[in-house]
């Protein structure tokens, strides 16, 4: 009788993670969910700190006050002191309207939630807080560029008409010339615009604290791999290293202008990319297997075609150059009337669905302040043109 290897499985022997004894010892066992592949695609959720934030209440919009400069002049003698003779300084207000209520919800069946082996309500909870994070910032970013496009701030009717004017917003070209979409991942472009920037928020008087860029990834990744190589002759400034360097969370300085990335800006054409190789493109190679909200292309948000949008966020069009921000707190301003939140069903809905709605709700506008404050960077084309209404003049 031959003596079996003891090396060798008994053909007989029960393997509980098998399926009918099949040759599979493992097909049975639970497969532990991890919830990585729906972290992949977190938006960093930066230009609610970055801006002017107002919580509204008891209303539907908010008025800004700007209050425009006003100049010395010498004194007559026997002449009664009564103001300027121009009556400066002139004013202007700013209204910021909410939107309409802004959601994202999910239905959960009472029978999933219960067969599932992962905290469902956590991960749907997660997702939906992301949907709300991505378009609070994307509209964010919009008032901004509408606002680098604006004139002056605040004019005058007076008889010194020019001494009452305050400055408007300022455009960039990335590069030096109007076809080449590659220019704006130059980093020695992109730090010449930066200075560019600088010294004009400088020269129209705007306050150099909180100073920020938004960027798109690959131009952060761009200026880390230049201050890795010693800035462009030092130009580039780093108080970190290694992770937290590349974490994209404002690490870096340009000329006093701290650097924060986002796939959220409006980026020609699209929001946070845009891919091409052949001519007149940006010259990124699309990376393949994407999904479908890559490159994403960047929709109406006019008020008057758009249900929902009580202000101006400007058209797709709007934005075929745009490539990057450059702003000031002041820049501009959002407005809540209800903040980030989540509700959930329960009671008798619940009994009558046999499951629960998971709601997000946000209410909120958002719009330019102070244009002086706002620097739009653009490559490939003519500088785009202001949209929207500006401030109005006072005399």
């Amino acid at each position: 009788m031959a003596q079996q290897n003891s090396n060798e499985p008994k053909a007989d022997l029960t393997r509980p993670g098998s399926k009918n004894f099949g040759t599979d010892s493992r097909e049975l066992y639970l497969k532990l969910f991890s919830g990585e592949m729906f972290k992949g695609f977190q938006r960093n959720t930066i230009a609610r700190d970055l801006v002017t934030k107002r919580t509204l209440t008891k209303g539907k919009s908010l008025q800004f006050i700007y209050t425009g400069r006003t100049r010395a002049e010498y004194h007559v003698p026997g002449n009664s002191i009564l103001g300027n003779s121009d009556g400066a300084p002139p004013v202007a207000e700013k209204t910021i309207t909410i939107d309409d209520l802004l959601i994202s919800s999910a239905f959960v069946y009472e029978l999933d939630e219960t067969l599932a082996h992962y905290d469902l309500r956590g991960e749907i909870s997660r997702k939906i807080g992301y949907a709300l994070a991505e378009k609070y910032d994307r509209l964010i970013f919009r008032a901004i560029a509408k606002g680098a496009r604006q004139a002056s701030a605040v004019q005058g009717t007076g008889s010194s008409t020019q001494d009452m004017e305050e400055p408007g917003g300022t455009q960039v070209r990335v590069g030096t010339t109007g076809s080449n979409l590659a220019d704006a991942y130059d980093a020695g472009m992109l730090i010449n615009a930066f200075y560019d920037a600088a010294a004009a928020m400088d020269e129209k008087g705007v306050s150099g604290e909180g100073r920020v860029a938004v960027l798109n990834p690959r131009q952060y990744y761009a200026l880390i791999q230049a201050a890795a190589a010693g800035g462009a002759n030092g130009l580039i400034n780093h108080n970190e290293r290694g992770d937290a360097l590349q974490s994209g969370q404002g690490i870096i300085e340009i000329a006093g202008i701290t650097l924060y990335k986002s796939m959220n800006i409006p980026f020609l054409g699209k929001y946070g990319t845009k891919y091409g190789t052949g001519s007149n493109t940006t010259g990124v190679a699309d990376p393949g297997n994407k999904g479908n909200f890559i490159e994403e292309s960047i929709e109406d948000g006019r008020a008057s075609n758009v249900d929902g949008i009580n202000n101006n966020y400007g058209n797709t069009s709007d934005f075929n150059t745009s490539c990057g921000l450059i702003f000031q707190r002041e820049a501009a301003g959002v407005v809540e009337a209800i903040g980030p939140q989540v509700q959930t069903t329960s009671g008798d809905i619940s009994v009558v669905y046999q499951g629960d709605v998971i709601l997000g709700r946000l209410a909120m506008g958002a719009d330019f302040l102070n244009p002086a404050a706002c620097v739009e960077l653009f490559a490939g084309g003519s500088a785009g043109s202001a949209f929207g209404t500006t401030y109005p003049a006072n005399a």
